[in-house]
């Protein structure tokens, strides 16, 4: 897929003030700090369409971007930030599950996970929300350049055997680095399968 445009066009906290129509939307969530931001002004080849921030966390609404004026890229907030007080915490929950539970217009939802780390906890119980859910997604592991490429993959099969243990069927995912665009077409690609897949009756 080739990206002519990529424009921001909302942020809001409530998904019923969401762009009407039925464009597809295909949303990014992780934890804070994950390289959300990098990844989707990697995907859009805008420097700064998403802001990147040293401080964790930053990321507290639901941004839309409309990419060729033919679907939403959506950046959703992280999850998990542990230095945020209860009350807000619970705010950010509700803003993301409603959003993923009540947005028909969702078609998918990447999943980031940084390759670097063992699985986590709250990774591994947000996926399974997801799975209980019926929620379609893929899980995109980033920041692979700071590893070696054996080191990625055998982090990456480790995760997927833990999730084999509780999933039959495997989630698509797909590995990338915002530093040297890996990963970049296969994500983009999978998108356009999705978009131009025939409706099911």
């Amino acid at each position: 897929m080739n990206i002519k445009s990529a424009e921001f066009i909302i942020s809001n906290t409530d998904v019923n003030k969401c762009p009407e129509g039925e464009l597809f939307e295909f949303a990014f969530i992780g934890r804070s700090n994950v390289g959300k931001s990098s990844l989707i002004n990697t995907l859009t080849n805008r420097k700064g369409l998403a802001m990147t921030s040293a401080t964790p966390g930053k990321t507290l609404l639901i941004n839309h971007f409309l990419i060729n004026k033919e679907w939403y890229l959506v950046d959703l907030p992280g999850y998990g930030y542990a230095q945020r007080g209860l009350k807000q915490r619970n705010q950010l929950k509700q803003i993301i599950e409603s959003y993923i539970l009540m947005r028909q217009q969702m078609a998918c939802l990447f999943l980031l996970i940084d390759s670097r780390h063992e699985p986590q906890k709250i990774d591994l119980e947000f996926i399974e929300w997801l799975g209980e859910n019926g929620v379609p997604f893929a899980i995109v592991f980033t920041k692979a350049d700071k590893l070696g490429n054996g080191k990625v993959k055998d982090n990456v099969h480790r995760y997927l055997q833990k999730l084999s243990e509780q999933w039959e069927t495997l989630p698509p995912h797909f590995i990338t680095s915002s530093e040297d665009k890996r990963g970049r077409e296969e994500v983009l690609d999978y998108i356009e399968q999705i978009m131009t897949a025939p409706a099911e009756e």
